[in-house]
């Protein structure tokens, strides 16, 4: 019987959470001072927290391995077990941790564990019905995390590990995290020399080197043609605002931890922006707008500032300072399916150009609490089901996940190795246009609100091309890679006719370098592989005699002499077709 994916992910959940269990089992046996923290199952495995004295290093793993996996062949049944509010803080008197946890337990909730053989945890399940049920494992890594993820909150040590239903599944699985390894961005971003992080600027702030912002370029200016096809018009807009402006759109109310201190100018307070959105809506209050002005779309490159935790920051995955492809529409009632369908045209359009070709779709409906009317939310959700199911696309409902503000659709691309990861967001708003007071007349001649989409594409331009570095290993395709072709010239006297080569290449708009280093033919074509450099041309005696080039590619293959000119058609027949 093939299980649904419902069904599956409630059995590897299950599997995850239970060997979790049996991990803590081990490590309380092992180090008997470990007081244990927290032990969920994880998307694609798990992993526990230990307030031990014990410092983990990799051999305890393999250790810890061993001993779970005898824990497992013994086949112990899971048993659940309720407790009242007295007995299982008795229970727990010794632990800090777990008296925590319990204390926030609702008085109306039950409190239960579950144990096997002679280990008990605090837990609600579910488990497998026993260990022999954990078909297959594997202990990752050790690293730090704070209790409750509260920088002022002790140091605890996390265990990481993942387990699958088949040995199969698990294989396929560290597979799809070696090659996740070899491609990581920040080692990429390192040897191919796109970008650094230095403690003396801050943490999660970006240093974009030549040959990262030059990629980074290529992809704005891409990006940038795309939306004036699109209809849309750009604006561009301060860093900081007034404490006014941020009171008004709810920020310091609802998001004040995630913001930068303030700054005081004037006798006023000021504060670094960690959204766009309110700068755009000044933009729209600037002129009385009737019916016939909308849809306006106004779209920008922000570079917005948030204080993400030490602890999260990850590369370009997840920093302080990043650039937004942000872009809000106001438009009518009887505009919104149109713009929705346009603005998910323009999302795989971009995408795909990019060689993404598999997306999901999560549409976050209505929670319990939300501003606007049903009306709104109802025509919103629809109009976004209707764009969607046309299309075909798999998504699922995400039954009353969306912000109190209003319905979103978040679109996950897969990338070469498997990964999902979300980066468009189409956020509805009926927040804002009340707290700001915006109108427009209608045909009518009455004012109305306006309707109003948050959207972007990429969602982090930093994010994103993060994991365009991973998706492509760093081996960018023509149009992205920041160097194209590098020059080897033999010999000293070659270097002229190597410069004379990349003059008529620049003249073709191809991004080109000569490597005129004093350093071996050989030495020279293996530096500009491991840079990933699509096109090598090295020239001698015979190209300069015949006036060609000789060409190889990065993988290894040697093209031979050809015409500069053909050359530069090859070059230039992928670049042209994404400039179209």
């Amino acid at each position: 019987m093939v299980e649904k994916v419902n069904d599956i992910d409630d059995l590897r959940y299950r599997i995850r959470h239970s060997t979790a269990h049996v991990m803590a089992d081990i490590v309380s046996r092992m180090f008997p001072d470990a007081e244990l923290g927290i032990g969920p199952p994880t998307d694609d495995g798990f992993y526990y927290d230990f307030n031990t004295s014990h410092r983990f290093v990799p051999d305890d793993l393999i250790e810890i391995e061993k001993q779970m996996r005898k824990v497992i062949s013994k086949d112990l049944k899971f048993n659940y077990q309720e407790y009242s509010r007295s007995d299982i803080l008795a229970m727990y008197q010794d632990s800090e941790l777990k008296s925590e946890l319990i204390n926030e337990i609702d008085e109306n909730e039950i409190i239960s564990t579950f144990s096997h053989g002679e280990f008990e945890d605090l837990c609600a399940g579910p488990h497998v019905p026993s260990t022999g049920k954990i078909p297959a494992f594997k202990l990752l890594r050790v690293a730090g995390a704070y209790w409750r993820g509260d920088e002022k909150r002790p140091m605890l040590q996390r265990i990481y590990g993942t387990a699958w239903e088949s040995q199969e599944a698990l294989d396929d699985y560290l597979e799809r995290i070696e090659q996740a390894r070899l491609r990581d961005h920040r080692v990429l971003g390192r040897e191919l020399d796109l970008f650094s992080l230095h403690e003396e600027i801050g943490p999660g702030l970006i240093v974009w080197h030549p040959k990262g912002a030059q990629l980074r370029s290529t992809v704005e200016d891409f990006w940038k043609k795309k939306h004036i096809v699109s209809g849309y018009d750009f604006v561009n807009t301060p860093h900081v605002g007034r404490s006014k402006l941020w009171e008004t759109s709810g920020h310091l109310d609802f998001f004040k931890e995630n913001m930068f201190a303030n700054m005081e100018m004037d006798n006023q307070d000021y504060y670094v922006k960690p959204m766009n959105c309110p700068f755009h809506i000044m933009y729209y209050q600037t002129a009385i707008r009737s019916y016939r002005d909308l849809p306006i779309r106004s779209a920008e490159l922000g570079t917005v500032y948030r204080f993400e935790p030490g602890g999260v920051l990850h590369g370009l995955m997840r920093a302080r300072g990043f650039t937004q492809d942000d872009a809000h529409i106001f438009c009518t009632q009887d505009q919104v399916e149109a713009e929705i369908d346009k603005v998910l045209d323009l999302t795989f359009e971009i995408m795909e150009a990019f060689e993404f070709k598999e997306f999901q779709i999560m549409l976050s409906t209505r929670p319990d609490k939300a501003v606007g009317s049903k009306e709104q939310w109802d025509l919103a959700t629809q109009s976004v089901r209707n764009t969607i199911e046309k299309r075909g696309i798999e998504f699922q409902i995400d039954e009353g996940g969306g912000a109190f503000y209003g319905p979103k659709i978040d679109v996950h691309i897969k990338d070469a190795i498997g990964r999902l990861w979300q980066c468009t967001t189409v956020q509805f708003d009926f927040n804002l246009p009340d707290r700001f007071q915006l109108k427009y007349i209608g045909e009518d001649g009455l004012e109305h609100q306006p309707f109003m989409i948050h959207r972007a594409i990429f969602g982090s331009l930093e994010r994103f091309l993060g994991i365009l570095i991973e998706h492509f290993g760093g081996s960018f395709p023509v149009w992205l890679a920041p160097t194209q072709v590098t020059i080897i010239p033999i010999a000293d006297r070659h270097n002229d006719y190597a410069f004379e080569v990349a003059r008529t290449l620049q003249e073709a708009n191809v991004r080109v370098s000569v490597d005129d280093r004093g350093e071996r033919m050989n030495a020279k074509i293996r530096d500009a592989q491991i840079t990933k450099i699509p096109y090598m041309i090295v020239v001698g005696d015979r190209e300069i005699s015949d006036k060609k080039v000789g060409v190889r590619l990065r993988n290894g293959e040697d093209l031979g002499p050809v015409d500069l000119s053909d050359f530069i058609s090859r070059v230039s027949k992928d670049v042209m077709a994404k400039d179209s």
